[in-house]
């Protein structure tokens, strides 16, 4: 099951969920992506979004106003359909509306086997980016070892290049858990290293968890910002007419 956290009032761009993206909002522009992947479930917050999911046609929760992070916005969803330990959730982020279908397929795949096999705790993906864009604090970076699991996360660039480097990831906000371990994450206290760089995985990783990350080529934009919203769309305006 595909589950989208919704939270309306977003600190850095305010309702930003309900953006148009070409005809619909923003957050359903999400929706009707991961729907050709996966059953989706929406997460609201707001009796407002909760309608107009409904109104889309979507199956949707209300959830409280103060959760901390959209994967503890999820595991309270998640309880109330009463679904197994053992089933798979792919938390996708209600700001990606131009996720590809391809690549939520892909990661759908890497983390059925990830998950179910157990040889990770969570799953999430990277792709390689610019070294100008290390520098962007929006766009979040991670540092992997030799076989693609995290070591770590941050808004900073890392690692720090005192030798020449070109190697940069940026970390592509998708994850994966069982409804088991979503449930073992969101009993994990904050850790200081999440409070401190607003980046829930943070929490995983301070808790000794794996993080198994896959690899993409995505040209999907997430949209932090009202610049990051009118830059994308003038891309997928141009990719949609040509």
């Amino acid at each position: 099951m595909i589950v989208i956290p919704t939270r309306l009032k977003s600190t850095r761009f305010e309702n930003k969920i309900l953006c148009d993206i070409f005809g619909v909002p923003m957050f359903i522009a999400t929706a009707n992506v991961a729907k050709k992947v996966d059953d989706v479930l929406i997460a609201v917050d707001d009796e407002k979004v909760l309608k107009i999911a409904n109104d889309y046609g979507f199956k949707a929760v209300m959830t409280k106003t103060t959760h901390e992070s959209g994967t503890d916005r999820i595991n309270e969803a998640v309880s109330k359909m009463g679904l197994k330990d053992s089933e798979v959730i792919i938390n996708l982020q209600a700001d990606e509306p131009f996720f590809e279908g391809l690549n939520l397929t892909k990661f759908k795949e890497f983390a059925m086997e990830q998950i179910l096999n157990q040889d990770a705790f969570m799953a999430s993906a990277y792709k390689y980016i610019e070294k100008s864009e290390a520098d962007n604090p929006n766009l979040v970076k991670v540092v992997v070892d030799e076989n693609s699991t995290a070591l770590y996360f941050s808004r900073s660039k890392i690692p720090f290049d005192r030798e020449p480097y070109n190697d940069y990831k940026g970390h592509i906000g998708i994850y994966a858990y069982s409804v088991k371990t979503l449930m073992e994450f969101c009993d994990f206290s904050q850790s200081k290293l999440e409070k401190t760089e607003k980046l829930e995985q943070l929490r995983a990783l301070s808790n000794g968890k794996k993080i198994s990350m896959l690899k993409m080529e995505s040209k999907s934009i997430g949209i932090d910002t009202k610049e990051d919203l009118e830059k994308a769309l003038k891309v997928f305006k141009k990719v949609n007419n040509d």
